[in-house]
């Protein structure tokens, strides 16, 4: 199964962003989203598919990580 993840953006350069995912960076496409530096995005298969709320970036991690810890 396959899931998005929120994370924040580092740096943007061209359509590539820095994207950090609880510390662990990586780098997706962001064509498909309005995103600038600062902004927490949902990445699915290395592409930014949604701009989040701070809020609600935060509520994702807290029920992912409640996931991890029922394995």
């Amino acid at each position: 199964m396959c899931v998005a993840m929120p994370g924040k953006i580092l740096e943007i350069n061209d359509h590539k962003a820095k994207v950090s995912f609880n510390g662990m960076e990586m780098n997706a496409d962001v064509r498909m989203v309005d995103a600038k530096v600062g902004d927490y995005v949902l990445v699915h298969a290395g592409c930014a598919i949604e701009v989040l709320s701070q809020s609600r970036a935060e509520e994702m991690l807290e029920i992912f990580k409640e996931l991890e810890e029922l394995q």
